[in-house]
């Protein structure tokens, strides 16, 4: 079909170029005549380019609705473009931010990556964005900082709070532990405030600004938050004092070379999406359709689910924060987020939620309702660097809780190189 399109494409072109010259005299002058040739092929290339404009850059319209989409373009599957295509809409993009926006061979491999390899990811972002990408937007905005890093998270988790990296990170920002420490994030057996929409957000905006400080380079701030603030100014050191990000790109780890492309990447597809012919499924939730309270434990949202008719699923999507779908009672106020529509029933009946709490005496206690089948079988994991407790719950299917059970240690535990942890299995 693509081809096809091209093709008729060109068809038009050449028609009216043919007519455009078409004057029914003959040339006698073999010189005039080769000016004339060389002058239509100039027209025809122009002609071409803004024919293939028309065609390709649509001005995406269509982020609610495919039906917008003309058949032609809706037909292609997996459309691809010239260069030239990616390099003009990127610098469109690039008019409209503080951030620079580059294109280039390492650009064009992550468009490739996500919206084509991975497009069922991507649709996935897109559609969890309806949710998340309003919240972000009100923390960048009232930091100052540039709206567009809301694409950031969708680099770094795909949007999903309950992500969790092999080196340990978790959450939509992707916090290591000791970042998260930094920033006054709470993490315990029972919470993990990274996994908090709105407090990890708040962190993440903190965390940009002082790396844009630092840097006053939105490219270094990128793959310092990816890398780390000292990676970079080894980098820096290494090259002889350059700043650019692609001048020091061959002093960073693999990763890091390939973060702030990918971050490009992702930011030129989420703006151009219905031209890839990627759209959003039906959002779980919208934004603005939920209502926060602050509330104390204990409280399972099993319960808060049976008390308001809200589907237990839906619950622990809007409250990833809560491990167990369990908030305890430590003398702390937590957020609880409901659909807007049913916040006048949990208020109504908070009382009688209450009443039906569970007595926990041991914060390391699995929630009834957690308990997992049997494991019979046992295997020890010998400690190595880059181990914690998220790598081995993660590894074996089994929670972090169980792991302490399962080794009688007490809580706050570190794991220590070395250490040989009795893991249950089914």
């Amino acid at each position: 079909m693509k081809y096809l399109l091209l093709t008729a494409v060109l068809s038009w072109v050449i028609s009216l170029n043919t007519s455009d010259n078409f004057d029914g005299g003959k040339k006698n002058n073999k010189d005039a005549e080769a000016t004339q040739d060389q002058n239509t092929t100039i027209n025809l290339y122009e002609k071409i380019d803004a024919a293939m404009f028309c065609l390709y850059d649509s001005s995406n319209i269509w982020w609610i609705s495919p039906d917008k989409v003309s058949d032609s373009i809706r037909n292609i599957n997996i459309p691809r473009y010239p260069d030239y295509v990616y390099e003009k809409r990127i610098k469109d993009l690039n008019e409209t931010t503080p951030m620079d926006l580059d294109y280039n061979e390492y650009v064009l491999k992550y468009i490739d990556a996500y919206g084509v390899r991975n497009r069922d990811k991507l649709q996935i972002v897109i559609t969890r964005s309806a949710y998340y990408f309003p919240i972000f937007e009100e923390y960048l905005d009232k930091y100052n900082l540039p709206l567009e890093l809301k694409y950031l998270a969708a680099v770094e988790s795909a949007l999903d709070p309950t992500a969790v990296s092999p080196s340990g990170a978790v959450g939509l920002w992707q916090f290591m532990k000791p970042t998260a420490d930094l920033f006054n994030l709470t993490i315990s057996s029972y919470i993990d405030e990274r996994r908090d929409v709105y407090k990890s957000t708040d962190a993440a905006c903190r965390y940009l600004k002082c790396l844009y400080e630092m840097f006053e380079d939105w490219q270094l701030a990128l793959v310092a938050y990816n890398g780390g603030p000292g990676t970079v100014k080894k980098a820096i050191a290494r090259s002889g004092g350059k700043t650019d990000y692609w001048d020091l790109r061959p002093y960073f780890t693999p990763q890091m070379q390939n973060y702030v492309p990918a971050f490009i990447a992702m930011y030129y597809l989420m703006e151009y999406h219905a031209e890839h012919n990627i759209f959003p499924n039906q959002t779980f939730i919208e934004a603005n359709k939920t209502d926060t309270l602050l509330v104390h434990g204990y409280l399972h949202l099993s319960n808060i689910a049976e008390a308001t008719g809200v589907d237990v699923n839906l619950l622990k999507k809007l409250n990833p924060i809560y491990s167990y779908g369990y908030i305890p009672m430590d003398g702390n106020d937590y957020t609880l987020v409901l659909p807007t529509e049913v916040t006048h029933i949990f208020l109504d009946n908070s009382e009688k939620i209450e009443a039906r709490r569970d007595t926990v005496t041991d914060s390391l206690v699995v929630p009834p309702f957690m308990v997992r089948p049997v494991r019979p079988n046992v295997v020890y994991h010998q400690v190595v660097s880059g181990d914690n407790f998220f790598r081995l719950a993660a590894k074996y299917n089994c929670s972090i809780p169980e792991i302490y059970k399962w080794n009688a240690l007490s809580e706050g535990y570190v794991l220590k190189i070395g250490d040989t942890i009795k893991i249950m299995t089914e």
